[in-house]
């Protein structure tokens, strides 16, 4: 299974508009962040998990040329806006399928009308498969995918647990429960906001104590904001087996 990080950042991406804090104004490629996404690659299976306002730009610099999927962890604008650029795939393909739960759904049908309404549907407008996911393993090609219950804030997401690897962010709570189902993991993805608190997002101290409950083999911090520091700054003081995930960073399980 290949993973490549397709966006590391969080809402507002790095650098931020207009903004002159000192890792907006970085010169390492590190320090550069899109909206926080992953492609997850194995045998002849691609999918994508959220796609958001970066994904066109994120699906060329990837070199992805079809996708068996779109995954949702959340109806947030920096992981769902760019739902239109689907089109291309769908042109070659035909119906892409997007896997979230119904309330997300909800919120796409809102957003994309165009995309979702069946009479009088534009010509150039995509097509979807609709599959709604509770806190139940699905099917994903030819492996199942463990739903992770979260919240952010007051908001349910999701995260994921593929096999052996696990991608969750916009967490902030997940229960005993839940954390069960992340055991004997290689590798987990999790996100650390910044070093000071938040109210909806794991800050660094929560993403590191998380990981420690988990006990992975590895661990990659993601849906970062400039307030955590430099990449190689922030990576030097990381336990050995935690590291800093940059976009395009491309791992193997």
């Amino acid at each position: 299974m290949k993973i490549t990080f397709l966006g590391t950042g969080t809402s507002q991406g790095i650098p931020i508009i207009g903004s002159t804090h000192p890792v907006c104004l970085s010169a390492n490629l590190k320090d550069k962040r899109l909206r926080v996404s992953v492609l997850i690659e194995w045998n002849d299976y691609t999918y994508v998990i959220d796609c958001g306002p970066d994904f066109r730009q994120q699906m060329l610099t990837a070199n992805v040329s079809k996708i068996d999927g779109i995954i949702f962890t959340h109806e947030h604008a920096d992981h769902t806006m760019g739902l239109d650029d689907i089109r291309p795939f769908f042109f070659r393909q035909g119906d892409i399928s997007l896997y979230a739960h119904q309330r997300v759904f909800k919120s796409l049908e809102k957003r994309f009308d165009y995309i979702f309404e069946t009479e009088n549907k534009y010509p150039g407008a995509p097509n979807v498969t609709q599959i709604e996911i509770t806190n139940n393993s699905f099917p994903l090609g030819d492996i199942d995918v463990m739903p992770i219950d979260g919240l952010h804030y007051k908001l349910q997401v999701f995260g994921f647990r593929f096999d052996r690897f696990a991608y969750l962010t916009d967490m902030k709570t997940v229960s005993d429960k839940e954390i069960d189902k992340l055991q004997n993991l290689d590798v987990l993805v999790i996100n650390a906001l910044r070093k000071k608190e938040h109210i909806s997002h794991f800050n660094l101290k929560e993403a590191l104590g998380f990981i420690k409950k988990v006990k992975p083999k590895r661990a990659y911090l993601t849906h970062i904001s400039h307030h955590l520091g430099f990449h190689d700054d922030v990576q030097q003081k990381l336990p050995n087996n935690v590291f800093l995930a940059y976009d395009n960073l491309q791992i193997t399980i």
